[in-house]
């Protein structure tokens, strides 16, 4: 991976990262399918007024919106919403990275290196540290986990059709795929939104909506959507399924950060220790096990 494409990586981590946080305060007044539904709408309009469709089969249109919008922020805005910690919910998400390396290597029949496998299960020891060191001192329910796990699953399976779209003769442009996809998921998030929360609730938090919650629809469909998704689609379709998706495995140090100091969300010593182990496992997926060594006359 070229260094501009390395930062521009980093770009997306950070921005992911500050989402969960986002998320948390955009449903403080606002029910979570609703949300998610406004957010893809302000996604797809203007914008779709002024970019073109994508020339590619509807079915991936389709299955790439229902997977990596519907899915993941039905699942992960619910869980939030049912008390998932914004931090904890960070370092959860990112399972899709393992799940994405699965996917691809059935699917793409992608073959793993040594220093990937042992990247790989480094980064999933500091995953488990991390988990562990969230649950001590404070209690979250199975259902929580359980919903951002599916989160997980749908983001991973959005990486894998983007990847099939982008390995089409006629490849899209990323801002096309983005915008139009968008389009996808808001009947089913307004249809989900009326079925479980009603139309009472959904009138009324339209009209009490705040200047929070406007804010929060902003970054979530300008900054961490069409810039976000933006980028990321960009990079997998450039490269492996397994050099892009662990990169992923950072936006839990950013989310937790950005937690404890914007919602009192407190990091451990054990927390701290797996984001260390995390970006061990990343070093070693990327540059492998050797050490470089001075050469002298």
């Amino acid at each position: 991976m070229t260094r501009k494409d390395g930062l521009l990586a980093m770009l997306v981590v950070v921005v992911w990262g500050l989402n969960f946080v986002v998320i948390k305060m955009g449903l403080h007044n606002m029910p979570p399918l609703l949300l998610a539904g406004l957010r893809f709408l302000l996604v797809a309009f203007p914008a779709l007024l002024f970019v073109a469709r994508p020339k590619i089969p509807f079915r991936l249109l389709a299955a790439y919106g229902l997977t990596i919008s519907f899915g993941q922020f039905a699942f992960l805005f619910s869980a939030i919403k049912f008390g998932m910690p914004a931090g904890l919910a960070s370092l959860v998400l990112q399972a899709q990275a393992f799940f994405t390396i699965i996917l691809g290597a059935c699917v793409f029949k992608e073959r793993l290196q040594g220093k990937q496998l042992a990247g790989i299960s480094l980064a999933v020891i500091g995953v488990l540290v991390l988990i562990e060191g969230s649950l001590g001192g404070q209690h979250v329910a199975l259902l929580g986990f359980m919903l951002t796990l599916a989160a997980a699953f749908s983001w991973a399976c959005g990486n894998i059709f983007n990847k099939k779209i982008m390995q089409l003769e006629a490849r899209p442009p990323i801002m096309s795929l983005v915008v139009w996809s968008a389009l996808i998921p808001v009947l089913p998030f307004f249809a989900a939104s009326f079925l479980f929360d009603g139309a009472a609730v959904m009138w009324q938090s339209l009209i009490a909506i705040d200047m929070t919650t406007i804010l929060s629809l902003v970054y979530l469909a300008f900054v961490a959507t069409i810039v976000g998704y933006g980028i990321w689609g960009s990079l997998l379709g450039r490269y492996e399924t397994w050099r892009v998706a662990p990169l992923s495995l950072l936006v839990p140090v950013v989310g937790m950060a950005s937690a404890a100091w914007l919602l009192g969300e407190t990091l451990s010593m054990t927390q701290l220790a797996g984001a260390l182990l995390i970006m061990g496992g990343l070093y070693i997926n990327v540059f492998g096990l050797r050490v470089r060594r001075t050469v002298t006359n």
